[in-house]
């Protein structure tokens, strides 16, 4: 077992873990620790906790020193030198007439190098544009290529529901996110309602896939034949997932048909999963298939 605490660089950001050493650490501490791209300022999300060792990336770095006044005045300034450094950006962008987006600038606590963001449409040739940078602030550049979703992420906005997007609030890391999870809930397929702020599938789209899942497995699917609990046989019409009931298209004596309500336990079906095929021409499927792209 390995003593660690989590630390998150960023709003919403993956959690790394690092030792405590001897420091007397707990949440919401802001810490000086050293990662791959430089020594960095985080904040402390998860206390000091024992986890296995195979659960852990070796090496595990240690935590430098708790933040010190000095070291968060410091983090201050550099957030204000990212503002001057992506309006810098932005212009020798202009300049060398790249097409490409940039969407932050990020500075390491130690001012050893700054980071950019951008988005663009393909591979871009930046390195003229790196010698300018660092001709400028005269230290290293990298320049990061992400894709919509992480751009969202960074900008933060407000989704359909109203709320602030969760994955500028508190989704560390992006699940994966398919079509058949909006027919599992029976939604529209229309992709300008199950598509989020940056044009892919909705994130929450999987909170309730399990429960839905769940759910639709004790339910027939629609045009399944049943047998009631009066011992008819009659033809699924609709099926209320939520609320576990079913319409179904009885076959009286008289040979007359009617529209009676069951719930779903009242039934006998061959269980199986629910088909939710809907009918879609060539095009609706391509649009709806680049939506599940990351």
């Amino acid at each position: 077992m390995t003593k660690v605490i989590g630390v998150r660089f960023r709003q919403a950001g993956k959690v790394y873990f690092f030792s405590p050493g001897k420091l007397h650490i707990k949440k919401g501490d802001k810490v000086i620790v050293e990662t791959a791209r430089g020594v960095e300022f985080g904040s402390v999300v998860s206390a000091p906790k024992e986890v296995l060792d195979e659960d852990i990336m070796q090496p595990l770095k240690s935590v430098i020193r708790v933040a010190t006044e000095e070291d968060k005045r410091n983090e201050e300034k550099n957030r204000e030198k990212e503002k001057e450094a992506f309006q810098v950006c932005k212009e020798k962008i202009r300049k060398h007439e790249l097409d490409m987006k940039l969407i932050s600038a990020e500075y390491t606590f130690d001012n050893n190098k700054v980071l950019f963001y951008f988005t663009a449409d393909g591979r871009i040739d930046f390195r003229d544009l790196v010698k300018d940078l660092a001709a400028v602030f005269r230290t290293r550049i990298e320049l990061r290529q992400i894709g919509v979703r992480d751009e969202t992420k960074i900008r933060g906005g407000i989704g359909i529901c109203g709320r602030a997007l969760c994955c500028h609030t508190y989704l560390s890391e992006f699940a994966p996110v398919s079509i058949k999870m909006a027919k599992e809930q029976n939604l529209s397929l229309n992709p300008t309602k199950i598509s989020g702020v940056c044009g892919r599938l909705m994130c929450c789209l999987t909170n309730e896939e399990e429960t839905y899942e769940e759910l639709n497995n004790r339910l027939p699917a629609i045009g399944d034949v049943v047998t009631t609990s009066e011992g008819l046989k009659g033809e699924v019409q609709s099926v209320s997932v939520l609320r576990q009931l079913v319409k179904v298209v009885v076959n009286l004596d008289n040979d007359e048909k009617e529209i009676r309500e069951y719930k779903a336990k009242e039934l006998k079906f061959k269980p199986r999963r629910r088909k939710n095929d809907v009918k879609l021409s060539k095009e609706e499927m391509k649009e709806l298939e680049a939506l599940e792209k990351n």
